[in-house]
């Protein structure tokens, strides 16, 4: 077997180390807004129910607890618009990213097979296409758009398909017919789609739908697997609670091989899920606050003479001064705020940059009035 240093990419984030030394500088602080992750307390209901479950002594299972299961199903239909959804349609997993980086694997995808996924896109779909040594191939969302109907990609050999909208990096939103398209592509050519939802409560500008939804499914789930996380919605990044949704033959087989794997979620994580799915003032109370942030953010950034592209969901703004990525970092490092190079997500994002509102009320709004004096010259 290959090392792994020859199968997964170079980890990105380590090239940044130098930008975060020059923001760190600063003489009132960094302002990191490189990195998606909540900063906001985690919901006393939800803390609540995870120390009501801290003594579990015994082993969790895979499947979860009936009233996860009940909680998941009801959630599904509830948000997403789905109908008569069971518990074979549901599966907790150990955090989305967990999942994304092992699914190829899980599904026996292989050497020889092809995993496609976003141009533009999160790293992980490409690790979990060369962890399972299959080809990743790279393809534009637009293939789906109004008269594409997925024309660019090559059917041969591909075994997974991943969506992902909300989009990370970009914000981009796909609408139901362009979801639709790619469901109809998808199962025409035998392939499975999976569709990367964590995102899907974050919409702004735009109202993200599922592809769990009837009208973009045909009130059928059938080689269709979506992917949802409690991490941004809940603020429960470090619980690692995620679920999938979806095809009740392929959730199946996964249980089986989690179960083999001891893939469990842990108990009170299990209680604190159920409490966070069933309460929605929390959501839209956090919604409130990412929602001031990006409108602070946003201002500050088309001000001084960025252009932002997409970003209509997400926790991102999606940002641009027409110039390499790099550039732009090492400019907004100057100003003690950190980004991240929109090539992180491939090269299509060479010339933008990726501005998180995960920071804080008190770090974005010291951001604003820095970006208010304008970008250093080069």
């Amino acid at each position: 077997m290959p090392p792994v240093s020859a199968r997964l990419p170079v980890f990105p984030w380590d090239r940044l180390e130098p930008y975060k030394a020059t923001a760190a500088a600063h003489p009132d602080g960094i302002v990191d807004l490189s990195v998606g992750t909540p900063v906001d307390p985690v919901p006393e209901l939800i803390r609540e129910a995870l120390t009501g479950a801290a003594d579990s002594p015994g082993y969790p299972t895979v499947w979860g607890t009936a009233a996860l299961r009940d909680a998941l199903t009801g959630w599904v239909e509830r948000r997403l618009g789905a109908t008569d959804v069971d518990h074979t349609q549901v599966l907790p997993v150990v955090g989305s990213k967990e999942l994304v980086a092992s699914l190829p694997a899980q599904l026996g995808i292989g050497p020889g097979d092809r995993v496609a996924f976003p141009r533009l896109a999160y790293p992980t779909y490409e690790v979990g296409a060369r962890l399972a040594g299959a080809e990743p191939v790279p393809y534009d969302p637009e293939t789906f758009a109004a008269g594409a109907a997925g024309t660019e990609l090559d059917p041969a050999g591909l075994k997974l398909l991943w969506l992902n909208s909300p989009s990370n990096p970009t914000g981009r939103v796909m609408d139901k017919d362009e979801l639709r398209a790619a469901v109809t592509w998808a199962r025409e050519h035998g392939v499975l789609l999976a569709s990367d939802e964590c995102y899907l409560e974050l919409g702004w500008d735009a109202d993200p739908v599922s592809v769990l939804h009837p009208e973009v499914s045909g009130g059928s789930f059938e080689g269709l697997v979506a992917v949802h996380s409690l991490s941004k919605r809940s603020n429960l990044a470090g619980y690692r609670a995620a679920f999938l949704a979806g095809d009740a033959a392929v959730l199946g087989e996964l249980l089986k091989i989690r179960k083999h794997g001891g893939m469990m979620v842990p108990a009170p994580v299990q209680a604190a899920t159920v409490a966070a799915l069933g309460d929605d003032a929390h959501v839209a109370e956090q919604r409130e606050r990412y929602a001031r942030r990006r409108s602070a953010l946003r201002e500050a950034l088309e001000g001084c003479g960025f252009r932002i592209e997409h970003s209509e969901a997400s926790l991102y703004l999606w940002a641009t001064r027409d110039e390499p990525c790099w550039d732009t970092v090492g400019a907004l490092a100057e100003l003690g705020i950190l980004v991240a190079p929109g090539d992180f997500y491939g090269p299509a994002g060479e010339r933008n940059v990726r501005v998180a509102f995960t920071a804080t009320d008190e770090r974005v709004a010291a951001a604003a009035r820095r970006l208010g004096g304008g970008l250093p010259k080069a």
